[in-house]
């Protein structure tokens, strides 16, 4: 007999848990879009947005998920034929490559396969191009399938002095991880809402810098995209490129006071910080024996947020349990062998019991399904926890 029954344990890389509050000021009948009440709680929310991602530039929003982010900084940023360099260190950061190429632009790539990005080999190229034609750098703060957490700060000091924008995709990071944008130098920043905003997919935002703004496309983005049109919007309805995502704006306000306001941002990096390390704690356990393994060996070098784990007959396991604890896993997306890897996902609206309970459902499904793993994989969990409190 299952015992999934009762209250599903969510614990893929996005969307992340929504809290009930987040769901509840979702939960309203849309107001006058053209009153006075609704612009204001959208000012405030593009406030906390900028507190969030630690910039006092622009910001621009859009309905969409990260996907339109990089559209929107594609189309306000290069022309077709502009060179761009992009830092791929997994599955997203390769799709961004080919999502820029099929656009046009002339996309080179610095491959470290599912690998974090080395920061010496990001200088030797630049230090190559010394006519400066590389318009742009772009690189995933954490890419959400290898689980890799780019270094922001080395990879803008590894640009020295080459004109090159800055151009960060924070979609599985932020709030989740550190990030300042103005104190690092980014010129461009992506995020969505489904993941360390802990609110319903649906909105995806552009930071940008004043340097940015200046330096974009020639011909200008196409009206929809104009980035600029909606930092510099009075009216609500141009914010959002037409009729608003009132309930998500409402959502997104919830959320973003429990974040900056009530936890705190420091704290909310701090937490997502801990359950990382008790993930680990774990994994490490299980790889006493056998072939269970954490593919990216330095912690510092791991993301904060996402979990990605070599594990035998992964996918027999994250089906095991599912079926029978009602616990969800990430697949081992963009995985040399995504059949036996899977990712456990730390991100948003997440708690120690929250983490325990999905280690001991794969510590059940390790035993159910005579996978070969080391014993004490729970006690280093809770031994993590117990220390770092």
């Amino acid at each position: 007999m299952s015992l999934a029954h009762g209250h599903d344990l969510i614990a893929i890389p996005g969307p992340s848990p929504v809290p009930a509050r987040v769901l509840n000021a979702a939960h309203r009948a849309s107001p006058d879009i053209y009153g006075d009440a609704l612009a204001q709680v959208n000012r405030d929310v593009m406030r906390q947005l900028k507190r969030l991602a630690g910039t006092s530039q622009n910001l621009a929003p859009y309905i969409g998920n990260g996907h339109a982010g990089w559209q929107a900084t594609a189309d306000n940023l290069f022309d077709p034929g502009n060179h761009v360099l992009v830092v791929t260190c997994g599955h997203f950061g390769r799709s961004w490559a080919e999502m820029l190429t099929q656009t046009g632009i002339r996309v080179e790539r610095l491959d470290f396969g599912n690998l974090p990005a080395d920061p010496d080999r990001l200088a030797d190229r630049l230090a190559q191009d010394r006519a400066g034609s590389i318009r742009a750098v772009l690189v995933c703060q954490t890419d959400t399938a290898s689980a890799t957490m780019a270094d922001i700060p080395a990879i803008k000091a590894a640009m020295g002095d080459h004109p090159a924008l800055l151009v960060v995709d924070a979609i599985a990071s932020l709030g989740c991880a550190p990030m300042k944008m103005d104190e690092w130098g980014v010129d461009v920043l992506i995020a969505a809402s489904q993941k360390g905003m802990m609110c319903l997919p649906g909105t995806a935002f552009v930071w940008f810098s004043d340097r940015a703004a200046k330096g974009g496309r020639k011909d200008g983005a196409s009206p929809y995209w104009d980035w600029q049109l909606r930092a510099d919007a009075e009216a609500l309805w141009r914010f959002w490129g037409g009729t608003p995502p009132v309930q998500q704006v409402f959502a997104l306000q919830e959320a973003l006071t429990m974040i900056l306001d009530e936890e705190g941002l420091e704290a909310v990096w701090t937490r997502h910080a801990r359950l990382a390390q008790v993930v680990w704690a774990a994994v490490d356990a299980w790889g006493m024996q056998g072939d269970i393994a954490l593919p990216v060996k330095a912690p510092a070098a791991r993301a904060l947020s996402v979990t990605a784990v070599r594990m035998p007959r992964a996918d027999d396991l994250r089906a095991w349990v599912t079926r029978e604890c009602g616990v969800t896993l990430g697949v081992g997306l963009g995985a040399q062998d995504p059949a036996n890897a899977l990712r456990i996902a730390h991100m948003g609206h997440c708690n120690a019991a929250m983490m325990m309970g999905t280690l001991g459902a794969i510590e059940a499904g390790l035993t159910a399904l005579d996978i070969p793993h080391g014993k004490g994989a729970l006690e280093a969990a809770a031994t993590s926890i117990a220390r770092s409190a």
